[in-house]
């Protein structure tokens, strides 16, 4: 089981990195285009998802790899959880029902890694 929450974490954490890293590094008006639920939020709020979503990659593989401070694992799964929460409000508000299921599926997963690592299979 173990194994299998690794896995998950990575996959989880990817996905974050590559979504929060986009949120960042580009211009809030290029985000916009593409990203249409970003008109509806500010840049600075647009920025700041995107950093919480890099936060949460790097909390969900930092702690748990070095050993130090292993309990920010299953936190930053928590974080993630509560980030998909209000990413599922955000696109279900616009219907944008495709994007409402990847938020669900990472939401998800995001629960499976908390409950492990906080429960049967912490550190």
């Amino acid at each position: 089981m173990h194994t299998f929450l690794w896995v998950l974490q990575i996959v989880l954490a990817l996905g974050m990195l590559a979504a929060g890293a986009g949120k960042v590094a580009q211009p809030y008006e290029k985000t916009a285009e593409s990203m249409a639920w970003a008109r509806s939020f500010s840049a600075g709020q647009v920025k700041t998802i995107g950093a919480l979503e890099v936060l949460a990659a790097a909390g969900l593989i930092l702690p748990a790899a070095t050993g130090i401070a292993s309990v920010l694992t299953p936190l930053a799964a928590v974080g993630v959880a509560v980030i998909m929460v209000g990413a599922v409000f955000a696109h279900g508000r616009r219907q944008e029902w495709p994007n409402v299921a990847v938020n669900v599926v990472l939401l998800a997963i995001a629960v499976v890694i908390a409950w492990g690592r906080f429960g049967p299979y912490s550190w």
